[in-house]
């Protein structure tokens, strides 16, 4: 038994520890690829984003979301910045949530849905403190005066009882929008 106990111990000490590493390496690999963005070299910053979205990293998808939107280092496309954007947003990622919010509003990617917009940059706003709280906040404001009170009842309602999900990137597909997969991605 005792040496049972002690393979249970490695095993679980090597699972840990290569955990960490995962961990480690994918934050080294979002620190370059937010370095990358923020010097303006945004086809490094969407090479180095792409392996992590893969991987389902929901900052890595809210980023690599933004850059299809606007056409940064990526050709623009709404619609695969909007299945990048849910796919972080389910995960809980607040600046996914937000832009997901935008993108209903305006309706670019994603049919114009407000009581879907209010949703998601409620939960944003939620998740959130300080500046970031208070621009994701007034988003929802400006989404709520295009409303009706039943309309924003509802968005308060779906927001309540939303809950994040966890997925591995094999389970991926099921997440986003419309299933189209970001260029090259």
């Amino acid at each position: 038994m005792p040496i049972a106990r002690r393979r249970l111990r490695a095993v679980a000490l090597a699972t840990t520890l290569c955990i960490g590493a995962v961990s480690a390496a994918q934050a080294g690999a979002l620190s370059r690829a937010t370095g990358a963005y923020n010097r303006g070299d945004y086809v490094r910053a969407a090479r180095e984003l792409s392996p992590l979205a893969e991987q389902g990293n929901p900052k890595a998808l809210g980023l690599l979301g933004f850059m299809y939107e606007h056409g940064f280092g990526a050709p623009q496309a709404y619609v695969a910045a909007a299945d990048l954007y849910a796919q972080g947003a389910a995960q809980g990622n607040p600046f996914a949530q937000a832009m997901l919010g935008l993108m209903y509003d305006k309706g670019h990617g994603v049919p114009q849905d407000f009581i879907l917009a209010y949703k998601w940059l409620d939960l944003a706003a939620a998740r959130t403190r300080g500046h970031e709280r208070d621009t994701y906040a007034r988003f929802r404001d400006a989404v709520a005066s295009k409303m009706s009170p039943d309309e924003i009842a509802m968005g308060q309602q779906l927001a309540l009882n939303w809950t994040p999900v966890t997925f591995s990137p094999l389970e991926r597909d099921g997440i986003g929008l419309n299933h189209h997969r970001a260029p090259g991605f």
